[in-house]
């Protein structure tokens, strides 16, 4: 299994009235996560939204284990979950310098195509087969 770790900046701006880090940072440190593992293992987002075709959330969960403070050294490691023909799953840690979770998730994407102002779904495993491929060499395995 291939995983992802990418380090993130936090700033005060991200923190709630309690001095932790606001809940909803975490969704967008999810997605810096995902976006670096696709990098890393070779592929482009943009290249597929260029090309009529969009990956949005289909489901999110978030287990928050313990609370990250400025200061804290945060990184998220990302991998493949599942890897469907209609769905992918990424699994996520969100964990300090030493590995400790703080948190703890996943998300599903589908893939769907832009057709006339409508977004239809359609087969990753069709659609972007190298890329399906690829997911299928470095997802998690049972």
């Amino acid at each position: 299994m291939y995983i992802s770790r990418k380090e993130i900046q936090i700033s005060y701006a991200d923190t709630d009235m309690m001095g932790v880090i606001y809940h909803g940072n975490y969704v967008k440190w999810l997605e810096l996560g995902r976006s670096q593992l696709i990098e890393e293992v070779g592929f482009d987002y943009l290249e597929m939204e260029k090309s009529g075709y969009y990956a949005p959330v289909y489901n999110i969960e978030i287990t928050y284990k313990k609370a990250i403070k400025l200061g804290d050294k945060v990184f998220v490691k990302t991998w493949v979950e599942k890897n469907q023909g209609l769905r992918t799953v990424y699994g996520f840690h969100i964990v300090n310098g030493n590995d400790e979770i703080y948190a703890e998730g996943s998300t599903t994407h589908i893939v769907v195509k832009k057709v006339n102002d409508e977004f239809k779904p359609v087969s990753f495993k069709k659609s972007f087969p190298e890329w399906f491929q690829k997911y299928e060499e470095i997802k998690k395995q049972p």
